[in-house]
């Protein structure tokens, strides 16, 4: 059998057991009417109040320190750029297809090829890189990803080999498919 004793409980029993029963009682009536005075102190307040006191509590809580204390990594730097790339891509795509969906005369694959042909060689060149990086990098990353999602390369030395990989095959082959005509 457990005594009291190791449970630390000898003390707290002893001053119940033999506590008068008037004072017991004395004490849960005054923490009764403790309760009870609060409920009466409290009152309603109007939505717009409440909000009020939730934006005073706001500006006094510390904010969530992120990218300033944060010494950049690289996957969380290639994780933003995964979806700049990605939302960049689909802007372009989405953006011409509706481009060709209201003037399908004007956007069609003839006027678009004449288009470019008239443009100088630096504009073609600067306009191909700008269009092959960010659909190299997003392809390579997507790899990289799907890598991820079979269990290959998930330990922190593996992120940064595959990450160092899709920069390294970005930039070539961003080279490679601006040069080629």
């Amino acid at each position: 059998m457990m005594s009291t004793r190791s449970l630390g409980l000898g003390s707290a029993l002893r001053k119940a057991a033999f506590s008068p029963r008037i004072v017991r009682n004395q004490v849960v009536l005054q923490n009764a009417a403790a309760k009870r005075s609060l409920t009466t102190t409290t009152q309603s307040l109007p939505s717009s109040a409440a909000a009020e006191i939730l934006d005073k509590q706001r500006l006094r809580r510390p904010s969530s320190p992120h990218f300033t204390i944060y010494q950049p990594q690289l996957t969380w730097v290639a994780s933003i750029a995964n979806r700049v790339t990605g939302t960049g891509l689909s802007v372009l795509l989405y953006g011409f297809s509706i481009a060709y969906l209201v003037a399908p005369g004007t956007f069609d694959s003839a006027h678009v090829v004449e288009f470019v042909a008239g443009l100088p060689e630096v504009v073609k060149y600067a306009g191909k890189a700008i269009l092959a990086a960010p659909f190299a990098f997003h392809s390579f990353n997507g790899l990289r990803h799907l890598g991820w999602d079979m269990g290959k390369f998930v330990t922190v030395k593996g992120c940064y080999r595959t990450g160092y990989a899709v920069l390294g095959a970005t930039a070539i082959s961003t080279v490679v498919l601006t040069l080629m005509k």
